[in-house]
């Protein structure tokens, strides 16, 4: 699959194209819905398929502080669309100059001067350009005009209810991983390298695996029963915790795991947590003793889970 970043660097050989826009946030059931129609289209037509996303994500553009919790990082992303048959990732900067773009200048460069698409694949929710003045039927007009196809995929519903990636981080928040892995297809999963921490975890006979997720919101906060896949054929069994460690006076946000059984060197290592049951919120602990004899208890409800 082909990453490309920035509308700058599209090319001639990029002319010619089926494609999708959204922030596919978690590659759910329902974004899967429309990559599998895409990859359809895509054959039909004898033409790459690409997927247009945006880093960052519009609301966290126009309002980072009160920007939703991502599920996915870009990087994550990019793997997940993997999956599915895309053969090209366009990545446009969300900025200023984007945010400002009119709409039919959008149309314009991006998908007729830039991708030459044929047949675009559109959320029934889809509104683009500045203001968000740009609607499904300006694309529709565009086509006519330019000579490409555009359909609206309609949402798809689970028990009723529209899948989402808001409804997912809700599912999330309230600790229900079952529902969550319903939508999304498959257990939610957060992933990065293992790097150094202050080895309070070994002091405390609990070496963690320190991840820096690189996020400023989280849709998790607490204490997990996890699986960790990366290290070995099979995926290792621990309890994670996700927050700031307010135990520790702790400020960035940064995912910690014990591996139940395990005992080798993996720093730099990239690694999949795959988040199964919450324990317990963050809590402040009178001693550093308090903290050990809770992560006992943790341990022991884990593997109790596992069991």
């Amino acid at each position: 699959m082909e990453f490309i970043r920035g509308i700058h660097n599209l090319r001639p050989k990029h002319h010619g194209s089926v494609a999708t826009i959204g922030n596919f946030d978690g590659v759910h059931l329902g974004h899967q819905h429309v990559l599998s129609h895409f990859a359809v289209k895509a054959k039909e037509f004898g033409c790459p398929s690409t997927v247009i996303t945006f880093e960052p994500q519009p609301l966290e553009y126009f309002a980072p502080d009160s920007a939703p919790a991502r599920l996915m990082r870009l990087r994550d992303k990019v793997r997940a669309l993997q999956c599915y048959e895309v053969d090209r990732v366009l990545c446009l900067r969300f900025n200023k100059a984007l945010a400002s773009m009119p709409y039919q200048e959008f149309i314009d460069r991006v998908l007729v001067k830039g991708l030459g698409v044929r047949y675009l694949v559109v959320g029934d929710d889809f509104r683009f350009g500045k203001n968000r003045e740009g609607t499904f039927q300006h694309l529709v007009e565009a086509g006519r005009q330019d000579h490409f196809d555009v359909v609206n995929m309609h949402t798809l519903a689970i028990d009723g209810e529209r899948v989402s990636s808001t409804r997912i981080r809700t599912e999330l928040e309230a600790g229900n991983f079952k529902e969550a892995e319903e939508l999304l297809g498959q257990p939610y999963k957060m992933s990065g390298r293992v790097a150094h921490g202050e080895k309070l975890g070994r002091e405390l006979g609990f070496p963690t695996a320190n991840i820096h997720i690189h996020r400023k919101v989280t849709p998790l906060h607490g204490i997990y029963v996890v699986k960790v896949s990366g290290l070995k054929e099979q995926a290792v069994e621990g309890v994670a915790s996700i927050g700031t460690r307010p135990a520790v006076n702790g400020k960035k946000v940064i995912l910690e795991v014990f591996l139940f059984d395990f005992d080798e060197s993996i720093y730099g290592q990239y690694i999949e947590v795959s988040f199964l049951k919450k324990l317990r919120d963050e809590e402040n602990f009178d001693s550093l003793d308090d903290l050990k004899q809770q992560i006992a208890i943790d341990v022991k409800q884990a593997k109790a889970f596992f069991a």
